[in-house]
């Protein structure tokens, strides 16, 4: 029945100009406003849309909620290191100096949007 149809997800942050800094700035993606709906932010992540919308109670997720396929991971996590972005470490991980697991499976590093949203960047 929706096979056919083009999904989209969407997560909730709590501040739109924070979010709209980060995602804009420190990861380069361009981020558009909802003019017609305050509060709500359309990220075009290669092509494909990723809604945010803010809400006055958000918590953030504690599960990865939007992963970037990426050619070369040390590259991207030190550009985007030097861009601000800080890289979680997990005790439970096998991560290297960068915050990169590698563990086994992909490699991949996980970091925070500003709504404490979880992200990561994994090599493809």
């Amino acid at each position: 029945m929706l096979r056919h149809s083009a999904a989209f997800s969407g997560y909730s942050i709590d501040d739109v100009d924070a979010a709209t800094r980060f995602y804009g700035t420190a990861l380069g993606l361009r981020v558009l406003p909802d003019d017609a709906m305050p509060g709500i932010l359309e990220l075009d992540a290669g092509g494909r849309g990723v809604l945010l919308y803010a809400k006055d109670d958000h918590v953030p997720a504690t599960f990865t909620v939007l992963n970037f396929p990426v050619v070369d991971i040390e590259a991207t996590v030190r550009g985007l290191a030097e861009r601000g972005v800080t890289f979680e470490r997990y005790d439970a991980m096998d991560q290297d100096d960068l915050g990169i697991h590698r563990g086994g499976g992909p490699l991949i590093a996980w970091f925070t949007d500003p709504a404490g949203n979880v992200l990561s960047v994994m090599e493809v």
